[in-house]
């Protein structure tokens, strides 16, 4: 065989995938015009109005995802199973693999494979010491950026896993196309990782609807993408459940939920939720702000104690029998109850501890179920309408309402954070005198009507309305930087899995709030779920090992129980830029100057208060920055406070030791070096920094250090 002829095959295997993939982009084309006709011709199907409406609304559901699919190739593997019996049922058979599955008809076989379908497994978990039946895995490269035109496919790479070669930990191949893949400029929202998803992703991604996973995933380790991933499995896999029930991505805010927005819909789901913890709990506009000493108290679990006190303390039971005997009228006759059966119930009501406004209706029902035994006995069995007559009787309403009265979340926040004695009634034992000082409003208003609620007042509203009234919840919740999460929000997003499962992703070494957890047990038993186990991620494909090994050093002097990130990456580039104080700004704009020269994104990452003045300094040098909600940009400035979640091919990182000490605002998020229950915080805002980087990291630096 003569050099030219493995260049001769490879030709003639892309020229026969490009003619595969324009065969499976004319059957898409055909299934996108399906899906329409069929809404079409659903209208005229003869059934009843509730059913014509449901199937109605089914096919245009279906017609409205086909038609917004987004462009892109439409398959980016293939597995060729072996011909022996170890192959299965799948023995001599070729899947192709794509984000979503492709077939002329219905009925028949697929052109394309969806990377969730059972059979795909094998593209991510197939090994040579594991073939699972595969001969040959084939990846495809294509051009970056590619809308999924047949030319845009440049490349492909088969693996024979009958070949014993040496495997990277982590990593099953030495994939040229994979690494390109992993390693590719990032420009604009996150992608996808469906062709190049590890392992040990692949078993978190798959994990089933009843199981609960928390994922400690060191920076670059995908932690993000694979709960993003798994809930496109989710609902794949459990389309009729995940949909009755609902599933919510929980962001730590707006920019991040922005970044992320276009993975679902890529991967062919939408139409999933996508909201941050303060949206979901967000009865009123945040008005008022909190110190950061209020907020942390507010934000403390024994607030649950106190909340649960000041609500139940509406009802009493020894005030039930001071009302004396219950006169019912039923026409002429006067049905009685007497005063210590109406203690009784009362009291039985409240040792159940029910949701408040069940409590209610239970104390109701059971009054007239003693009446309904008294007119039984006398007359026999009572109709339904009788019932619904003396469940409405005014005597028996009134006395639920003074027994038992209907309550808002509001009245009761405001009446304890607006009076001392209320306050001090409900915390005794539970906060000390400082603490029910600090969380007391100064000047209370006149009604909860008029109140300024803060973030952390919104917290205690969702809490006593989850007292009150169980709230909807979800089949599963995907809660990504849930190290930041405060105890009492836990609670919140708990009460909306009380019956679902959550994915929890997040690493401790970046929690940067006061109250950011220092160990999961305690944080998943605050969300209801303390049998879920931590699965940790601690392998990178996307940060560089230089670049990790500089974190680690910065991770070496927090107080987490967090083992050091490593990288698969020997690529990258790190320079330590050390100047004079009034040079800085000069070196940041040479830094950035020279990252242009390079493809990708560049993030330039300050503290807070110095993000005008940097990027002030940036136009003045002639190059144009961005703010961070603009996600398309080529250079973004951006403040230490939300760079968490985002990555950028090139950062500048502008004197660490400014980020360290810089103590943030309001109720202290992300906030600087102060102890609080996170420890460390303006560390770990400068971990997050550093591990920005996809590439190349410049650190800009005229005073010494902090991890020096």
């Amino acid at each position: 065989m003569t050099s030219a002829d493995p260049d001769r095959t490879l030709a003639a295997a892309l020229r026969q995938e490009r003619g595969y993939h324009d065969l499976c982009r004319a059957a898409l084309a055909a299934m996108v015009d399906g899906a329409q006709e069929h809404v079409v011709t659903g209208e005229d199907v003869s059934a009843s109005g509730a059913d014509a409406e449901v199937l109605g609304y089914a096919l245009r559901s279906r017609a409205k995802e086909m038609r917004e699919l987004p462009q892109g190739p439409l398959f980016f593997g293939r597995l060729d199973h072996r011909t022996d019996p170890a192959a299965g049922d799948h023995a001599g058979q070729s899947y192709h693999i794509g984000r979503r599955r492709i077939s002329e008809h219905p009925a028949a076989p697929p052109l394309v494979v969806d990377w969730r379908a059972p059979v795909s497994r094998a593209f991510y978990q197939a090994s040579a010491r594991s073939p699972q039946g595969v001969d040959v895995r084939r990846r495809f490269g294509w051009a970056p950026g590619s809308l999924g035109d047949s030319a845009d496919l440049t490349g492909l790479e088969d693996e024979h896993l009958d070949d014993a070669r040496p495997e990277a930990p982590g990593q099953e191949s030495g994939s040229r196309i994979l690494t390109s893949e992993i390693e590719r400029p990032r420009v604009g929202p996150m992608r996808d990782i469906a062709a190049t998803i590890q392992p040990d992703q692949d078993d978190l991604v798959r994990a089933g609807l009843a199981v609960s996973v928390c994922v400690q995933g060191a920076p670059g380790t995908g932690k993000t993408a694979v709960g993003l991933h798994r809930a496109a499995y989710l609902l794949y896999t459990h389309p009729q459940r995940i949909r009755r029930g609902g599933l919510l991505i929980l962001g730590p805010n707006p920019t991040f939920l922005s970044y992320i927005a276009e993975v679902l819909p890529a991967l062919g789901e939408t139409g999933v939720r996508q909201s941050t913890i303060g949206d979901e709990i967000g009865r009123h506009p945040v008005a008022g702000e909190d110190d950061e000493s209020t907020a942390v108290v507010k934000h403390d679990a024994r607030m649950a104690e106190v909340l649960r006190r000041a609500l139940y303390s509406r009802v009493d039971p020894a005030g039930a029998e001071g009302l004396g005997d219950l006169a019912v009228p039923d026409g002429t006759y006067r049905w009685r109850v007497s005063a210590g059966t109406l203690a009784r119930i009362v009291a039985e009501v409240r040792a159940e501890e029910p949701p408040y406004a069940v409590g209610r209706e239970r104390v109701r029902t059971r009054v007239v179920r003693n009446v309904q035994a008294q007119a039984e006995r006398r007359a026999g069995p009572q109709p339904n309408a009788w019932l619904r007559k003396i469940s409405r009787a005014r005597p028996i309403g009134a006395y639920v309402d003074s027994v038992w009265p209907k309550v808002r979340a509001e009245e009761v926040v405001a009446e304890l954070l607006g009076d001392p004695h209320a306050l001090a009634a409900a915390a005794d034992g539970v906060l000390d005198a400082d603490e029910q000082k600090t969380v007391l409003w100064a000047r209370p208003p006149r009604s909860w009507k008029s109140a300024r609620w803060s973030a952390a007042d919104l917290v205690l509203l969702d809490e006593v309305a989850g007292l009150i009234e169980h709230p909807d919840g979800y089949s599963h919740l995907v809660v990504d930087e849930a190290q930041d999460l405060s105890p009492m929000e836990c609670r919140a997003i708990g009460r909306r899995a009380a019956f679902g499962s959550v994915t929890v992703l997040g690493d401790l070494a970046q929690g940067t709030t006061p109250w950011a957890a220092r160990e999961w047990a305690e944080l998943l038993a605050h969300l209801g779920k303390p049998e879920t186990s931590v699965v940790p991620l601690t392998t990178g494909f996307r940060v560089p090992e230089a670049v990790v090994e500089l974190a680690n050093r910065v991770l070496a002097e927090l107080d987490v129980g967090v083992p050091p990130g490593r990288s698969l990456r020997k690529d990258g580039e790190l320079r330590i830029r050390p100047t004079n104080p009034s040079d800085v700004l000069r070196e940041t704009a040479e830094c950035v100057r020279r990252a242009l020269t390079h493809e990708g994104s560049v993030g330039v990452i300050t503290a807070d208060p110095d993000v005008v003045r940097v990027r002030e300094s940036l136009a003045a040098a002639g190059i144009e920055a961005a703010e961070v909600d603009q996600l398309n940009a080529r250079v973004t400035v951006l403040g230490a406070g939300v760079a968490k979640g985002l990555e950028y091919d090139h950062v500048v990182a502008v004197e660490p030791a400014a980020i360290a000490e810089d103590h943030g605002t309001g109720t202290g998020v992300g906030a600087g070096t102060g102890e609080g229950a996170g420890g460390g915080r303006g560390l770990r805002r400068l971990y997050v920094v550093l591990t920005r980087a996809v590439s190349r990291l410049d650190v800009v630096h005229a005073r010494p250090l902090p991890f020096e």
